[in-house]
């Protein structure tokens, strides 16, 4: 094709996705279903995971939970299938009531499965991942969740805590999709979720392990996004989540300047998550929450460094993790003096 007409071409796609992008926002896409696919969520045991199970539990999804917490995850478990139970006299309601027509799953499908998994390690994930697909079958949606984060100024964080930051929130991103993504290519058909944070596109001093973290993850997922296009595998769906500040207690203690805080308030898990899930199941390729976190990307792009030193001043932004990593530091000196270390 002439490189003229080409350009011509491109210009013009370039602005049908503006269309389109702008279509989203006054019509709202139809939510796709999830009902009886496998969907794999990390870090389910708590936070945002465990929300996520929930909503996938009440679109009635097959659910494969991991965690490296076994109580905890357990307890998501227990959640999921009281939804399940309620979905299931539902059914059952509506087929003595005589609503035969409407679609209505089997209750074998309604089933979730729990394994204690440390997704920072590669071999872990990947014998963990053999066994869900011995046990339950491949997985369709992969929503990488699992995250931590150490709460040290970088001269104070031991190494250690650096390296497990980077394999739970980055690495570990890496061995689930490697797991997963075979079967998904072959079929044409999945979705890949990588639940990232406002602070994986923008950055703030006192946190620089869990940043960089962040900016891996959404490196990787837009990388990932990128080879899905070029093999044109478009049955296979990204989603990149980055949320602002979650009020989860990860960041407890995380301020702002005081006259700005009313009008950025922490965000509600569960709003995080609904959100979330809106894009996900109409295939949206990211989301930020809430919308402001949009423009500040585009300035943080485009404004000169010190020009963002001054915004972030402004708003309060640049020490805004000290008070957390403080409350931090003092819940580990109490609990070295209580266990005499």
């Amino acid at each position: 094709m002439n490189i003229v007409v080409e350009f011509f071409v491109v210009t013009f796609k370039v602005l049908w996705a503006f269309v389109l992008a702008a279509a989203r926002w006054l019509v709202r896409p139809k939510e796709k279903s999830v009902a009886g696919q496998v969907c794999l969520i990390t870090g389910a045991g708590s936070g945002l995971g465990r929300l996520f199970a929930l909503e996938f539990a009440r679109r009635r999804a097959l659910l494969v939970l991991w965690d490296i917490n076994t109580q905890s995850n357990e307890e998501t478990a227990g959640m999921v299938r009281h939804i399940y139970r309620d979905l299931e006299a539902a059914d059952a309601a509506a087929l003595q009531a005589g609503n035969g027509e409407e679609e209505i799953l089997p209750h074998c499908n309604l089933q979730v499965f729990t394994y204690t998994c440390d997704v920072g390690k590669r071999e872990n994930v990947y014998l963990t991942a053999e066994r869900v697909r011995k046990e339950v079958g491949e997985v369709s949606v992969l929503v990488n969740n699992a995250g931590v984060v150490s709460g040290h100024h970088l001269l104070e964080c031991p190494d250690e805590l650096i390296e497990r930051t980077m394999m739970v929130n980055c690495h570990a991103h890496f061995w689930t999709t490697k797991a997963f993504l075979p079967t998904m290519l072959e079929i044409n058909h999945g979705h890949i979720v990588t639940v990232a944070s406002s602070l994986g596109l923008f950055s703030t001093a006192g946190v620089e392990d869990y940043c960089a973290s962040k900016f891996g993850a959404v490196g990787f997922h837009e990388s990932l996004s990128h080879e899905l296009k070029a093999a044109e595998k478009d049955g296979i769906k990204t989603t990149l989540v980055c949320p602002y500040l979650v009020d989860t207690g990860m960041f407890r203690g995380c301020r702002i300047r005081k006259e700005i805080e009313p009008f950025l308030p922490p965000l509600k898990p569960d709003y995080c998550v609904q959100q979330a899930m809106r894009a996900i199941l109409t295939d949206q390729p990211m989301i930020c929450t809430p919308r402001l976190m949009y423009i500040v990307t585009f300035m943080k792009s485009i404004l000169p460094f010190e020009a963002v030193v001054c915004m972030y001043r402004f708003l309060g932004a640049d020490k805004c993790m000290y008070p957390f990593i403080a409350q931090r530091k003092q819940a580990t000196n109490n609990n070295e003096a209580k266990n005499g270390i």
